[in-house]
């Protein structure tokens, strides 16, 4: 129903910075949360922020509050993260994750649809 295909990973020296955007395709209900999540190997997955269908009411993981800032685009279907001062620790393969859920954003068992993700790697 929902294809949703992240971009913007790379390598970055900490400090620096990097934008994510995610795209979505296929039947985008409006109503859709979006949402970034992180996934460090081994690890289990972690949420970053969330958005709502109408770009108000963004939610972050207090890991990344003040440095990250996630943002809708005009038509809605696009969700971007911008990531500043990163840190070694924010390494992980980040996703792109879509809700209808209007409540839980930072649970991953309330997402319904997820990117193929994109790697982040801050060196030290």
């Amino acid at each position: 129903q929902v294809h949703l295909v992240e971009s913007g990973g790379g390598l970055v020296q900490a400090g620096g910075s990097l934008r994510l955007s995610c795209a979505a395709s296929g039947r985008t209900f409006s109503s859709y949360v979006m949402g970034w999540f992180r996934q460090a190997p081994g690890k289990e997955r972690e949420f970053v922020a969330a958005i709502s269908w109408s770009g108000g009411s963004p939610y972050y993981a207090d890991s990344v509050k003040a440095r990250f800032t996630i943002s809708r685009g005009n038509a809605k279907n696009t969700v971007s993260l911008q990531m500043d001062s990163l840190k070694p620790e924010d390494t992980a393969v980040y996703y792109c994750a879509a809700t209808r859920a209007k409540w839980n954003w930072g649970t991953p068992g309330e997402y319904d649809y997820w990117g193929q993700g994109t790697q982040v790697t801050v060196s030290s």
